[in-house]
């Protein structure tokens, strides 16, 4: 693949790619934001590649626990511009001075450790949500920004969104739906999410043992290293990967995060496989005011427009990442469309915030808040019980 290609990965990202002249000018400058991506996987690719259409970013190194997916990225970058380089242990990309911020899309039990390290190091951090995997994580994740003083940005990019912006204006803001006492969110059908992978031996070039980190010691499998979202030791499955975007959504616009207590069921229903974490979920998130009703499956189940909805006394909005619609109790409905990339947003404004000392639009705060009612969730998955506050366990 060329570099174009390179920039369209990780999902339907077309638009991002930008042309090998352009792209050349871009890691041809010596006055850019120098980025380290950690995770070259899946969504490093996708929201590297929203870094990489901006001309002020420089990609200088990368570091992937796994030697074939790190050769594989070079392959692609190679030809056409300097080469970034390219580690196994993320503590090397960390110590060169030319890393001057760092996109951390690993698997969420890794998020904080190398967030607390790349602050230690002076690095400004685009962390990949969930911002935190485990409750426990959030005391010293937010001591070691303090301490850092460094712009953290939560990989929520709806809050980059124009539509987003413009809708808490309009509707929230205003008062425009009257009092909102009910929000539903829906998103299905994911299908990395229900591959069968069959099982091998350990790649010589894997670092196991790297990728494990402080999750618990078990010998490799397959299934663990390629679909690491189907292990409650690695991610929280549909709570962490769909309810975190939904949920900060939800409290943006109402201008509440206090969640008082929360729900949640389901199961694995129909792939049963090796995955611990649920195939189906549903949960209730209440508020003091509202709540929130969500549902997720990675089943292919027919789903016309992941979204939230929210339904006030004067009227409903359902809004999602291609536009918004609002219906008030009388009169016409107005449709609202965008094509803009979420990607491309939310990193320039991660970048506006290191190169004009501008804010952040999911700081730390927004990432820690958003999850709150999600370990809230997950803690009353798994202990099948109402749940109203966290402790070290969740």
């Amino acid at each position: 693949m060329n570099r174009r290609e390179f920039l369209a990965a990780g999902g339907a990202t077309t638009a991002m790619a930008i042309t090998a002249r352009s792209y050349g000018q871009i890691l041809g400058a010596n006055d850019r934001v120098g980025l380290g991506i950690i995770g070259v996987g899946r969504r490093g690719l996708a929201v590297g590649a929203g870094f990489l259409a901006d001309k002020r970013t420089r990609l200088t190194a990368i570091a992937d626990t796994y030697d074939v997916t790190r050769q594989h990225v070079l392959a692609q970058l190679s030809s056409e511009s300097p080469e970034p380089a390219a580690y196994n242990a993320y503590e090397d990309l960390l110590a060169r001075k030319d890393v001057d911020a760092v996109l951390i899309s690993t698997p969420d039990h890794l998020h904080v450790t190398i967030a607390r390290t790349a602050l230690a190091a002076g690095k400004h951090i685009y962390l990949e949500k969930p911002t935190l995997h485990r409750w426990h994580e959030k005391t010293e994740l937010v001591s070691a920004a303090q301490e850092s003083k460094r712009v953290l940005q939560c990989g929520m990019q709806q809050r980059s969104g124009a539509h987003y912006r413009a809708a808490k204006e309009s509707f929230f803001d205003n008062r425009k739906l009257g009092d909102v006492v009910l929000v539903r969110a829906v998103w299905h059908d994911f299908s990395w999410q229900r591959r069968n992978i069959a099982d091998a031996p350990k790649p010589p070039g894997l670092d196991w043992e790297r990728f494990l980190g402080p999750a618990p010691q078990v010998p490799y499998e397959k299934v663990r290293y390629d679909s690491w979202r189907y292990f409650h030791d690695y991610g929280n499955g549909l709570l962490a990967d769909i309810l975190t975007h939904w949920v900060d959504v939800a409290q943006w616009m109402l201008n509440d995060s206090a969640a008082i207590s929360a729900y949640a069921t389901g199961g694995i229903y129909n792939l049963h496989d090796q995955r611990d974490n649920p195939d189906t979920v549903s949960a209730v998130i209440k508020y003091n005011n509202w709540n929130l009703n969500f549902e997720s499956s990675v089943l292919p189940l027919r789903d016309d427009r992941p979204s939230v909805v929210f339904e006030g006394t004067e009227g409903r909005l359902q809004i999602a990442r291609d536009g918004y619609i609002f219906t008030p109790r009388s009169g016409d409905a107005v449709r609202v469309d965008t094509t803009e990339n979420l990607e491309r947003a939310h990193t320039r404004n991660f970048l506006d915030a290191i190169t004009q000392g501008t804010q952040p639009n999911a700081p730390l705060e927004a990432g820690v808040a958003a999850s709150v009612p999600v370990l809230m969730a997950v803690k009353a998955y798994w202990s099948k019980a109402v749940v109203t506050s966290l402790d070290e366990s969740a």
